[in-house]
């Protein structure tokens, strides 16, 4: 797991989108809310965070994240090309210089042999262009969730940085 981000980074680096005259939005599938909640957690985030997006079924995927009907059902909801469609599509729809997107499988198993859980793609649009990361977590459904809103904040991180 990528090591936790503090509260004074966190606000360090809303700050330096503050100073670049951007503003950041998520499109959140399985973390449900907590990457908006994390950023927000933060005072004066409002000033570069205004809205966040979650789509956990593919219907709100494609309606609110214009995530193609096609990706949804040749890719499936949690893959590299839906997380690239849904920061795209979540930056577009919210005006935003740069966005987070999180699509995954937090669990619980669906049996069977189901290894799938832990498995997250996040993305981040900015600059005109997306970076996809694919991770395999492990732990509860809650660790996992807790484990994709790091690894997005250490993503955007680095996409400020380039």
């Amino acid at each position: 797991m990528d090591q936790t981000m503090d509260d004074i980074e966190l606000g360090e680096l809303l700050d330096e989108l503050r100073r670049r005259g951007k503003t950041v939005t998520t499109a959140e599938s399985c973390t449900g809310g907590l990457l908006a909640g994390r950023i927000t957690d933060i005072p004066g985030s409002s000033d570069v965070f205004h809205q966040g997006f979650v789509t956990y079924c593919d219907r709100a995927k494609h309606k609110l994240l214009q995530v193609k009907k096609k990706t949804l059902k040749r890719y499936t909801a949690v893959s590299r090309q839906t997380a690239k469609e849904m920061a795209k599509g979540g930056a577009k729809a919210a005006g935003a210089g740069y966005a987070l997107s999180v699509t995954g499988y937090a669990g619980p198993p669906s049996g069977d042999g189901d290894d799938s859980v832990g498995l997250v793609y996040i993305g981040c649009f900015y600059e005109g262009r997306t970076r996809v990361q694919k991770c395999h977590f492990t732990g509860t459904r809650t660790s996992i969730r807790r484990q994709s809103v790091e690894t997005a904040l250490s993503l955007l991180r680095s996409c400020i940085a380039e």
